[in-house]
């Protein structure tokens, strides 16, 4: 027997027992409402707005953005020329609306998958991004979330919580570094 044999016997013969994963007990007894969604996500530096109907999305963009040239819907049925450009075309898209899936009420973040985006560099590529989700889809944990997932089914998803920010070792932070610059997160019924 070689030496190499011999340490993966000792390894195999030196396992510790298997034990049970955690309990999950009393992660569901979380809080899931919008309030404390809200709570949340607008202390990572986004805005949350409530719109009666998806119509009223476009009316809350203009507001909190009236000087954007160029915006981007990716909930639009019709399927315009952006989605088949090069995402580098995509570099002067002041806003992007974009539809997400779940909102988690324990980090204010939003999952997105590519279904949704049309094109993967679109959240991160804008100046501004705006998430619209629906209030029942609002959960209390990322455990919720997972549950609900259960894995992308396009190859592609994220959770985007809050504008791109990064801080330095002098303490500077700088919103939009590596993605939008400020996020609208607008709550339908």
């Amino acid at each position: 027997m070689s030496s190499r044999d011999n340490i993966l016997k000792a390894v195999k013969n030196n396992q510790p027992e298997s034990t049970g994963l955690p309990s999950l007990a009393g992660l569901s007894d979380m809080p899931d409402t919008l309030e404390d969604y809200k709570r949340v996500v607008e202390g990572l530096g986004a805005v949350v707005a409530e719109a009666d109907d998806a119509a009223a999305v476009s009316a809350l963009v203009q507001k909190h953005f009236p000087d954007s040239k160029r915006i981007v819907d990716a909930r639009s049925a019709v399927q315009p020329g952006w989605i088949h450009e090069d995402p580098h075309s995509l570099e002067d898209v002041d806003v992007a609306i974009v539809n997400g899936q779940w909102a988690v009420a324990e980090n204010g973040a939003v999952w997105l998958t590519e279904a949704d985006m049309k094109v993967r560099a679109l959240p991160f590529i804008c100046q501004f991004l705006v998430l619209v989700v629906s209030r029942t889809r609002i959960l209390a944990t990322m455990h919720d979330a997972y549950e609900k997932i259960q894995g992308p089914d396009t190859g592609f998803g994220v959770f985007i919580a809050g504008p791109s920010k990064t801080a330095d070792i002098e303490q500077s932070l700088v919103l939009g570094a590596h993605g939008a610059r400020s996020l609208l997160v607008v709550v339908l019924p």
